[in-house]
């Protein structure tokens, strides 16, 4: 699976609770909405680290700039 497609599986699984909590106003389902921002952001923060660890080691062999 690729990193897209967890954060795109992420958003999809919380379809449903952002029907419940914004068109039902079911309360519990906005704490399940939070919870799953707060894991999308989580998830967004460690694919940003990836991304900047391998064009960071992808330019290392032939950066000897002065």
């Amino acid at each position: 699976m690729t990193r897209f497609e967890e954060v795109k599986n992420l958003i999809m699984s919380l379809e449903g609770d952002f029907d419940k909590f914004y068109d039902k106003e079911n309360q519990a389902a906005g704490t399940r909405v939070r919870k799953g921002m707060q894991d999308l952001k989580t998830m967004a923060q460690d694919i940003r680290a990836e991304v900047q660890n391998k064009k960071n080691a992808a330019t290392a062999p032939g950066s000897a700039k002065k």
